[in-house]
């Protein structure tokens, strides 16, 4: 295999992670692809390719995704590897948890189990 046919193919790849993200992140709050396409100024058509990984994204474009995500870029890109592994809803809480108190986030824990132990007394 050649080099430049082995690095279309890593950023075919890439392009599919962010995509990916990009998608989870567009769908957990809610919004339709036309909405964003409107917010980003682009057709829906090339937002449905940025999600697909056939479209690269213009840094702009990422950026203001990002901020409409409320997500950093590091995390579309995959330089965020903690954020990254957790399911987008669970780093969405975890960035509004640490904006809370200390007393806040030692609540928002215990409430945490709390949910965690009714769910395990109702599968019982």
């Amino acid at each position: 295999m050649s080099v430049a046919k082995r690095i279309d193919d890593e950023d075919h790849e890439i392009r599919q992670e962010l995509g990916e993200r990009l998608r989870e992140a567009r769908r957990y709050l809610g919004l339709k692809q036309e909405e964003v396409a409107q917010y980003l100024k682009i057709q829906r058509s090339a937002l449905s390719e940025i999600e697909a990984g056939n479209r690269r994204v213009e840094a702009l474009e990422l950026n203001r995704l990002a901020k409409l995500y409320r997500q950093p870029v590091a995390y579309f890109i995959g330089e965020d590897d903690a954020a990254a592994d957790l399911p987008v809803d669970v780093a969405h809480l975890a960035r509004q948890a640490a904006d809370l108190s200390r007393q806040d986030r030692d609540e928002l824990g215990r409430f945490a189990e709390y949910l965690r132990a009714r769910a395990v007394a109702g599968q019982e």
